[in-house]
């Protein structure tokens, strides 16, 4: 039951964002369609730039192949994530498969980080010792490159903010998109101005870009699984706002909000009420204040009788507010 509230949520969310997308699709069906598309041709990129770059002998072509391969996984596993967190919920999940996109999301910026060490190495020795290009072959396939880029990242865009596993795709593709501009620039450079160093300074360039990108996302992704409470809430404000849903309640504490996957909210708390108090009415009220104001889909409330019986684990060292 707690899934279901948890993921019509979260579902809701997904409908209101891709009504300003380019197929106007509802939920995660619309996403896996594009990430799929997005894949393929993010692939046959890859190939043409990583043939392009061992025939013209451009290290920035082979950065952004590089970069496409880690890209073309990022969104094979954003792909499986989309498809695997529509599973339904089991009794040794409960949550479902929703975790999966943000697993996703990590792994793929760690990958990043390795594929920055490996063309800075490879750019500073071609700094050192210049090697020979091929300009025209490199100006041809960075060109192919950036067009096949922005027709993705067209594609992915109007994705719901609060989804890690589309954003981590999308930022993918940007760095991607930015990669094969910096390619475009240094085949110019090669090509028109004789400047071979042109091509590793601007691999490592395209290397700087990569690398705020995958900071960001294993911020994002390593906070969901930390469970940490979601970016633009503020819990202290939520326990005072709680304790005027309904002028029963004369306390709220060990409240937690948190997220299973991006977009849906869960929150936990303890409620102190008023002897003879009507349970049902302040539960609604809760509820309602929790879902409209902070969009939290699910949420488990305990009303503690007298004193929190979970003072004896020290519950009175927690924050706790009371009016």
């Amino acid at each position: 039951m707690a899934h279901h509230h948890a993921h019509s949520h979260a579902d809701h969310g997904h409908g209101h964002a891709h009504a300003h997308a380019h197929d106007h699709s509802h939920g995660a069906g619309g996403s896996e369609r594009k990430l799929l598309i997005a894949f393929v041709l993010t692939t046959l990129m890859l190939v043409a730039e990583a043939a392009g770059g061992l025939v013209s002998g451009s290290l920035a072509l082979l950065a952004d192949a590089g970069h496409m391969l880690v890209d073309a996984l990022a969104l094979l596993l954003a792909f499986l994530g989309a498809r695997f967190a529509a599973r339904p919920a089991d009794a040794r999940r409960t949550y479902g498969y929703g975790r999966i996109e943000v697993l996703a999301g990590f792994v793929n910026a760690l990958t990043q980080f390795a594929l920055v060490a490996f063309i800075v190495f490879e750019a500073v020795q071609r700094l050192f010792s210049p090697q020979p290009i091929l300009s025209g072959v490199m100006l041809a396939v960075a060109s192919l490159g950036l067009l096949a880029n922005v027709f993705v990242l067209r594609l992915l865009h109007g994705h719901d903010p609060d989804d890690v596993n589309v954003a981590g795709a999308s930022l993918h593709v940007l760095g991607d998109l930015l990669g094969s501009v910096a390619a475009v620039l240094a085949a110019l450079a090669v090509r028109w101005l004789d400047w071979t160093w042109a091509d590793p300074l601007l691999s490592i360039l395209v290397s700087l870009l990569i690398l705020r990108s995958a900071w960001s996302l294993l911020r994002r992704s390593g906070h969901i699984l930390l469970e940490g409470t979601p970016d633009g809430l503020d819990l202290t404000e939520i326990e005072k706002a709680l304790l005027t849903a309904d002028p029963d309640i004369t306390g709220v504490h060990h409240v937690h909000v948190w997220q299973v996957t991006a977009g849906s909210r869960m929150a936990t708390l303890h409620a102190e009420l008023q002897p003879g108090t009507d349970q049902a009415r302040v539960l609604r009220a809760l509820k309602t204040m929790l879902s409209e104001r902070w969009r939290v889909g699910h949420a488990t409330i305990q009303f503690d009788p007298g004193r929190c019986p979970d003072e004896l684990e020290g519950c009175g060292k927690g924050r706790s507010h009371a009016r």
